[in-house]
């Protein structure tokens, strides 16, 4: 309700309050001197405010708890290192298309421009990796200020927005009223828009549906399911968008990014019209730009997305929409289907395909590796409900999830397209204290996990009942993987010598354990599950493997053998 109010406040409490006003029940942060007046005000409101140990969890964990529930994720950090530390993700958001709100105490007005203790300009800062970054320098323009945060976080491709907090700004005293709560603002189709993609849809020969992007919310991804279904359409997902189909549905053919089924990429290149609703289109989900050729593909291409600006920013495409993935989504449901009968087939081959990927690797089928990954993999799915979420950091660890893990489907996975390590227990833990009821595990690699396992403190703190699985194999393996591609037989930087992974997390306050081989896996999930049940507190599970097996395809034996022999 829009209103006046009459009583003097200080910036700090007329920012909080302006929080309240737009639905905040959750925030992040590491307190700093800097913006004191605010935890102040915090410590009346309403609002939870998650005490994070580094304010790059901080920051990850307002990410992605913006990519779970579709409204802003709040974080407050201070100035210069806080600010600094928190930039992984706000680059993240940006990247993932994320609604999210950074908060930064900054130096007071007074010492503005004169190199003050820990002052950096945040809009020279993040000027790249936000999609608005201003500073407030009048308390009476706070409401003014926080409404155009959300309203720009949340409309047209979300993503982050950056707000600088001067500290005299803070204690600053003003009469101002409150707005209404934001309203996001989404493009539709036109009716012309929708005819022509039905036009080109029943013109084809071999299309495919590829999804991604930000934007999505439930209702949105069970009209594309009925759309794919009506019309009989392949859909695959974009790089870390694995979860906007249930991966169990018949029509769902597997993950367009990194590591890609060959057969798969393959039906990129030869479909005849690709309809991609939400993703960017980047270099990861493109393969470097060769599966989908820039700027004008091979294939026609309908390309739905959030953002006008990126429409036609890299492929000239065949048909553009601006859209909202609801609003392109509940059109596409009601749509006359076409005649399917040139592709009648498509679903099935394409499905029996990705079963086939998802077989057992070659890796584990001579019988000499102690520790299964695959099998981890199985057993995971098998102890965990289908609407658990899965989280990841990078790494080439996080192929065993992304290859053999099925996602349940909307929101089930929370990962970085970014690229981001670090990602996947702060993640995690976000997940699990704005989803209590509901299963979280997180796959991390060792050199993943080192980056943010500190924030293992604050699901103790907070009693979010994650498990952790680390991938202990010694070494920052992509790094390696590479290493040995370029410069075989010539280890140098990716060694790693790591602490005892479960008795660190015993020292926190979790459960820990070690697992060594297979057929331990199954009863140590069992247990870690169990604990987190019980306890609401966390468990962790080191698995200790041959980092010989790099990836689910290839070993680091076999990629420096075939280097050496290219030189």
């Amino acid at each position: 309700m829009h209103r006046a109010d009459p009583s003097n406040r200080s910036g700090g409490q007329i920012l909080v309050d302006a929080l309240k006003i737009h639905g905040v029940e959750l925030a992040f942060g590491v307190p700093g001197e800097s913006y004191l007046d605010v935890l102040d005000a915090l410590y009346d409101a309403p609002i939870r405010f998650i005490v994070n140990r580094q304010e790059g969890g901080a920051a990850f964990m307002a990410e992605a708890y913006g990519k779970l529930t579709g409204n802003p994720g709040i974080c407050f950090v201070t100035r210069g290192p806080g600010a600094t530390n928190a930039s992984i993700g706000v680059h993240t958001a940006y990247q993932d298309s994320t609604p999210m709100i950074l908060f930064i105490g900054q130096v007071g007005s007074d010492y503005t421009d004169r190199e003050a203790f820990q002052e950096i300009d945040y809009r020279r800062m993040y000027g790249q990796m936000a999609k608005w970054v201003a500073q407030i320098d009048r308390a009476d323009r706070i409401p003014e200020y926080i409404a155009h945060a959300f309203q720009v976080a949340t409309s047209g491709r979300p993503g982050p927005v950056v707000l600088a907090l001067p500290e005299d700004m803070l204690v600053a005293r003003a009469s101002v009223a409150d707005t209404r709560r934001y309203i996001p603002v989404q493009a539709s189709p036109s009716t012309a828009q929708i005819a022509q993609l039905r036009n080109m849809l029943a013109a084809a020969q071999r299309p495919l549906v590829l999804l991604g992007g930000g934007g999505w919310n439930q209702a949105a991804c069970d009209d594309v399911r009925r759309f794919a279904e009506s019309n009989r359409l392949p859909v695959a997902c974009a790089f870390r968008f694995q979860d906007l189909l249930d991966n169990h549905h018949p029509n769902y053919i597997g993950d367009v990014g990194i590591g890609i089924s060959p057969k798969l990429a393959a039906r990129v290149r030869n479909a005849d019209l690709i309809l991609a609703i939400g993703p960017r289109l980047g270099e990861m989900t493109t393969g470097g730009y060769t599966l989908i050729e820039a700027p004008l593909p091979q294939q026609k291409l309908i390309h739905v997305h959030g953002g006008a600006e990126e429409l036609g920013s890299v492929y000239q495409a065949d048909l553009m929409i601006n859209s909202g993935m609801p609003q392109i989504a509940a059109l596409l449901a009601a749509m006359e289907p076409v005649d399917a009968k040139a592709w009648r087939h498509s679903c099935a081959e394409a499905r029996a395909e990705l079963d086939a990927y998802q077989a057992p690797p070659p890796v584990f089928q001579d019988g000499q590796s102690p520790l299964d990954l695959w099998q981890v993999v199985q057993d995971v799915m098998q102890a965990i409900p289908t609407d658990s979420i899965v989280t990841n950091g990078a790494g080439n660890y996080a192929s065993w999830a992304h290859r053999f893990y099925r996602y349940g489907g909307f929101r089930t996975q929370l990962a970085p397209t970014s690229g981001a390590m670090g990602y996947g227990v702060p993640a995690g833990i976000a997940a699990k204290i704005a989803a209590p009821d509901r299963t979280v595990v997180i796959f991390a690699g060792d050199g993943e996990y080192l980056m943010n396992g500190q924030e293992l403190a604050t699901a103790v703190q907070y009693r979010a009942g994650v498990v952790i699985l680390v991938f202990n194999n010694q070494m920052f393996g992509t790094i390696r993987m590479h290493q040995e591609r370029h410069y075989p037989g010539r280890v140098s930087g990716t060694q790693l010598h790591n602490p005892d992974f479960a008795a660190v997390a015993r020292a926190f306050g979790a459960h820990g354990e070690v697992v060594n081989a297979t057929a331990e896996f199954a009863p140590a999930l069992q247990r870690a599950v169990a604990h987190t049940q019980s306890t609401q507190l966390p468990a962790l599970i080191e698995l200790r493997y041959d980092g010989n097996l790099i990836t689910p395809n290839a070993t680091l034996e076999a990629i420096r053998a075939s280097a050496l022999a290219e030189k």
